[in-house]
C-alpha cells in the first residue's frame, strides 16, 4: 500500500509517517520511482508508535523498545524481559514530574489565594 492508504488506515498523517521513516521506525519498501510501499504489518506498527508515544517514549526511545513491544490482541506487553525494568525506570521519571508540577500548581494556588485575599 501507498503511505496515503497507510495514512488512512491508520488515522496518522502522511507527514508523521514519513516523520517515523526518518525516525528509523518505519522502513517501506521503495518503487523505482522513488514511492513508498508498507505492508499489512505497518498498520499495526504504527498502533504500537503512537500507543507508545502516547505513553511518553521518545521516537529515539520507542527504536529501542519497538522490536520488544508484542501486541497480545490489541494489549501491548514487553517481550523481552529488560524491556520492563526500563518502563518501570520511565515510569518513575513520570511520577517524579507529576510530584513537581503538583507542589508547583500548589505554590500557585497560594499566590493565588493570597491575591484575592489582598483584593
Amino acid at each position: 500500500m501507498r503511505i496515503g492508504e497507510l495514512a488512512r488506515r491508520t488515522g496518522v498523517s502522511e507527514r508523521a509517517l514519513r516523520y517515523y521513516e526518518e525516525q528509523g521506525l518505519l522502513n517501506p519498501e521503495r518503487r523505482p520511482s522513488g514511492y513508498r510501499v508498507y505492508g499489512d504489518e505497518d498498520v499495526s506498527t504504527v498502533r504500537r508508535i503512537r500507543i507508545l508515544l502516547a505513553a511518553g517514549l521518545s521516537t529515539a526511545q520507542i527504536l529501542e523498545v519497538l522490536p520488544c513491544i508484542v501486541d497480545d490482541e490489541g494489549l501491548l506487553t514487553p517481550g523481552c524481559p529488560e524491556l520492563v525494568d526500563g518502563l518501570v525506570r520511565h515510569r518513575a521519571r513520570i511520577d517524579e514530574a507529576i510530584d513537581e508540577l503538583e507542589a508547583t500548581r500548589a505554590n500557585l494556588d497560594t499566590i493565588i489565594v493570597g491575591e484575592r485575599r489582598a483584593g
